[in-house]
């Protein structure tokens, strides 16, 4: 059974490794934490921290809180929470994104690590829950429809689901 862990300012060295093993990021999902060497990696920690708390925001950003998943000691993946959605994640991104690493596939952390991202946007206040997916992505689409997604619209290679 996993459990998340918010991102802190420091992480130990565990966490980096682990966000080099995902690279740059696939099917649809943007590693924006994958770094050239340590030190750039706690500074992301610093700005997606800020990111959580809607401090120093981009343009086109919204509040968005990173929560790594554990198996024991052990970190399997992460995923985003977006607190809100905009226009663009509307189409493409949604409330939900999640990643687990190579070495971890395959053995069930994508459904835990939704379930408890869905407990999480319930706890704050977020009712209808969007998430995207390329339509090639069949482990992707089985993990969310396990979560209680219901697919509302297939568009250019691109599944959108809600989970209420």
């Amino acid at each position: 059974m996993i459990y998340l862990r918010k991102l802190a300012h420091e992480e130990p060295e565990e966490i980096y490794q682990m966000i080099l093993e995902i690279g740059a990021g696939e099917n649809g999902f943007v590693n924006s934490l994958r770094s050239s060497d340590f030190e750039e990696f706690k500074q992301k920690l610093k700005k997606n921290d800020d990111i959580s708390n809607g401090i120093n925001l981009e343009e086109g950003l919204v509040p968005q809180t990173i929560y790594w998943f554990y198996d024991h000691d052990r970190p399997v993946g992460y995923g985003k929470l977006r607190h809100k959605l905009n226009e663009k994640l509307l189409e493409h991104g949604g409330h939900i994104g999640y990643v687990i690493r190579p070495t971890a596939r395959n053995r069930g952390y994508g459904k835990q690590a939704l379930t408890e991202l869905v407990k999480q946007a319930h706890l704050m206040g977020i009712k209808e829950i969007l998430l995207t997916c390329d339509e090639a992505n069949m482990a992707s689409r089985r993990i969310i429809e396990f979560n209680g997604g219901v697919m509302s619209e297939l568009k250019e290679g691109s599944c959108k689901y809600w989970i209420r």
